[in-house]
């Protein structure tokens, strides 16, 4: 085997973080009675929650906001666009849907495919995530994947995200690897892709909606199971 080492991003590559969200964000939306907030519109409001929050967790991997501005702004963002009245608390809906989250079981198709696979071809497998500790591992032990994983490697633990070089570093040296016998698999290019190559470190590219990319990853596959063939 060319590799040793599979490091795998967990949202949106094996964890199905838009089903799980939109099933929270639902279940949000009639806890609150939004309806009554003059949100008619429970698919409007779920994709008006996916754009703000994808822009908001953008701005925070250019370093231009600090994690806990997202969590304190994002519902608040979201329902002025949608014309609730500005006095309303959002604190609870937010602490709701984080609770909820994690719960969700849901992944990506293919995922537990592949998962077998490299498991019974002899990979030692890792999560290396921006997220952090409790909430991964919770989505990981929800969709009954925990145990395929060695290392769960977090921006928490490493104190750095991606694609700074030093979570990187930690992730090898947690797993006692070399960079040479390890691949960086993951949906999101300057962190997962970009990441990994300015660290030295081969990548797969998850591109199931075909996006543009500058420069050549070392691989890229629209779906899952394409990884095996890789493997």
């Amino acid at each position: 085997m060319k590799y040793k080492h599979l490091f795998f991003d967990l949202d949106h590559t094996l964890w199905d973080f838009e089903r799980s969200s939109a099933e929270s964000l639902a279940e949000v939306y009639h806890t609150f009675r939004m309806a009554e907030l003059g949100v008619a519109d429970l698919d409007k409001f779920i994709s008006t929650y996916l754009r703000i929050n994808y822009q908001l967790w953008r701005e925070l991997e250019r370093g231009e906001i600090p994690h806990g501005h997202i969590r304190e702004h994002r519902f608040r963002l979201v329902m002025e666009e949608l014309g609730a009245p500005l006095e309303t608390d959002f604190r609870p809906m937010e602490e709701t849907y984080i609770n909820l989250l994690p719960t969700k079981s849901y992944l990506m198709d293919g995922a537990l495919e592949v998962l077998n696979y490299a498991r019974d071809k002899g990979y030692l497998l890792h999560i290396l995530t921006n997220g952090f500790d409790v909430v991964q591992g919770t989505k990981m032990q929800s969709a009954g994947i925990f145990d395929y994983f060695t290392h769960l490697i977090t921006n928490e633990k490493a104190q750095s995200r991606k694609p700074d070089r030093r979570i990187f570093e930690y992730a090898i040296a947690c797993a006692g690897a070399r960079c040479h016998e390890c691949l960086m698999i993951g949906d999101n290019w300057e962190a997962d892709i970009v990441g990994a190559r300015n660290f030295g470190m081969d990548a797969v590219y998850y591109n199931p909606a075909g996006t543009p990319f500058d420069e050549a990853p070392t691989h890229e596959i629209r779906h899952l199971r394409e990884l095996m063939e890789i493997l």
